[in-house]
């Protein structure tokens, strides 16, 4: 029987299963490396997956209020010009819906509910040591203290300290030669659902967050992963944007402060399986980090969560647990990873046919099954 879990690792895939580990009656320890449990970045776009599992972890209806969840989008030339609308379906459920919201907001809803379960949750520590024998995992931590767990979740994100604890030979995170900037401004009423701009020197998209904000994200090639200074982003994002029409120039009117604007370079990973050694598993970005081409990396990461619970609950032996995890989650996850990649691929290359978009599409029907 699993009696007591430790989450290292606070974000979306950490507290998703800090939260259904502590709801089938499982003592769950929750610590963050941040002593201020932060979020960095902007918006988040959430397709159908993300809702699904927030429906099931209850918080659908707060991402609804303080977010922005619809369903259907516009596909428009550089120029703006709409030439795209697929139909809405009538009723349809958060499987089938899609939307945005702030990061910081969402980490808020999902901290909230961590807190209200009465999960025991430890800012500003990290795992020092990891030593696990038939029946626990012995943990010390670098404040000095220790602990002992029937079971481990690393939830530490693309740079995990817990793979490498217990795999310290595993393949590091690869640049794709993209870059990704993303800027959250005002949104235009008209602006109700997700765009995607066509034809331009670059990929270019907006999102509604809330009901009066949007964030938009460009996919920029980038091959020698150059470091960007504060000093020089506004000008090189509006550059960027100056092709583009539709809302786009009302946005880059508005981008005059580096602090409007985040920028990351897009890395990937895909740990073979299995990602447990003994007592100890990986989930979210620590096994399976994606690039954000079918903006999924966050649904898949929730999934992780709610499964693993699942199958704890399910299994006697933490074994068959997971095991059971591992035959759920795996090839789902590599679905994701691999697709996002391979878009982007074919987007460095400047492939214009519809190849791109037609996996997007078939890849996120096949999202749709259960999880």
């Amino acid at each position: 029987m699993i009696r007591s879990a430790l989450v290292v690792g606070g974000g979306v895939g950490g507290m998703t299963a800090a939260i259904s580990l502590k709801r089938i009656g499982v003592d769950v320890v929750l610590i963050d490396a941040d002593p201020q449990w932060r979020v960095y970045g902007a918006g988040i776009s959430v397709t159908g997956i993300s809702l699904r599992a927030f429906d099931a972890l209850g918080i659908l209806d707060q991402v609804r209020a303080r977010g922005h969840v619809g369903a259907g989008m516009r596909g428009k030339t550089a120029a703006g010009q709409t030439v795209m609308e697929p139909p809405v379906p009538e009723n349809p459920t958060p499987i089938q819906q899609s939307g945005g919201i702030l990061r910081p907001v969402l980490h808020d809803i999902l901290s909230a509910t961590v807190r209200a379960e009465g999960i025991d949750v430890r800012l500003g520590l990290k795992v020092e040591t990891l030593a696990q024998d038939a029946q626990g995992v012995d943990v010390t931590f670098d404040d000095g203290s220790a602990g002992r767990y029937d079971l481990v979740v690393g939830a530490d994100g693309i740079y995990s300290q817990i793979r490498g604890l217990i795999f310290p030979d595993a393949p590091r995170p690869r640049f794709t030669g993209q870059g990704c900037w993303r800027v959250v401004a005002p949104r235009p009423p008209e602006v109700d659902r997700a765009e995607m701009y066509f034809g331009g020197p670059v990929k270019l998209g907006i999102n509604p967050v809330s009901a009066d904000q949007m964030y938009m994200f460009i996919l920029e090639h980038v091959p020698d992963n150059p470091f960007f200074a504060e000093a020089e982003m506004v000008d090189h994002v509006r550059a960027l944007m100056a092709p583009f029409g539709g809302a786009v120039p009302g946005v880059r009117e508005s981008i005059t402060d580096p602090a409007q604007i985040n920028y990351r370079p897009l890395e990937w990973l895909l740990l073979p399986k299995p990602w447990y050694v003994g007592r100890v598993v990986l989930i979210g970005d620590a096994a399976h980090a994606t690039t954000p081409h079918m903006a999924s990396g966050a649904g898949i990461a929730a999934e992780d969560g709610l499964v693993l619970a699942e199958e704890v609950k399910r299994h006697d032996a933490i074994t068959d647990a997971l095991h059971a995890f591992m035959e759920r989650r795996f090839e789902r996850a590599r679905l994701v990873v691999e697709n996002s990649v391979m878009i982007g691929d074919m987007e460095i290359a400047g492939d214009l046919s519809n190849k791109g978009p037609a996996m997007l599409g078939a890849t996120m029907g096949q999202l749709q099954a259960p999880y």
